[in-house]
């Protein structure tokens, strides 16, 4: 009878032992995630605008009658640094996206001439998907244009993953967050931040993984 009361005392610790450990590990991950979140709405509020080399855009979807609003934003606040003497050159990202036989960026450069932005202080970056290729090849634009520093054009809270990709592909960046943006609801910017929190702490545990191995 001992034996068995043992047995089963000691399997109800080992129970509680597990439980405490995946309360601890979730406690953890929702302090991780909510420290996160916090840092990517405070650095939404940061504008880092200064005199650079060139404005760099960063891609968006297009609608069916050309830039999304969300891009409009984003090119028209690089018009706004533009005019105001930031920068003489905008370079604006994007592949060719799903259903489209243009590039995001020439799309995005043909509406910055119609906003009054001269063809030949417009650089177009046509082979991205993502936001780091979007950087990576605007690298190598920079680099091959001599370019050493950039203002980085995006929403507001895509801004702190987006200078984090910046310095890792080598841009000498400064932040300038469209001073307004399409996502506007509750709902909306709730999910803008939690995507955002999910890819940042993603890329952070793939560089952390990448420098050891």
């Amino acid at each position: 009878m001992k034996k068995e009361t043992n047995k089963t005392e000691k399997g109800k610790s080992g129970k509680k032992k597990v439980l405490r450990f995946f309360l601890i590990l979730i406690l953890i991950v929702a302090l991780v995630f909510g420290f996160t979140s916090v840092s990517i709405w405070r650095y939404s509020h940061k504008d880092q605008r200064q005199k650079a080399d060139v404005i760099i855009v960063l891609g968006a979807a297009l609608s069916s009658d050309g830039v999304s609003p969300v891009f409009r934003e984003r090119l028209n606040h690089s018009i706004t640094l533009y005019n105001e003497g930031y920068a003489d050159k905008i370079l604006v990202t994007g592949g060719i996206g799903e259903g489209s036989y243009l590039s995001d960026a020439y799309v995005a450069g043909m509406y910055l001439m119609e906003q009054g932005i001269p063809e030949e202080d417009i650089l177009l970056e046509e082979e991205s998907e993502t936001t780091l290729s979007n950087l990576e090849n605007a690298k190598t634009i920079m680099d091959e244009n001599g370019f050493s520093s950039a203002l980085i054009v995006s929403d507001p809270m895509h801004m702190k993953r987006a200078m984090l990709f910046a310095k890792d592909v080598g841009i000498n960046a400064y932040s300038s967050p469209t001073p307004s943006t399409m996502y506007t609801s509750f709902e909306s910017k709730l999910d803008f931040l939690l995507r955002e929190s999910t890819i940042y702490i993603g890329y952070c545990f793939y560089r952390i993984f990448n420098n050891l191995f």
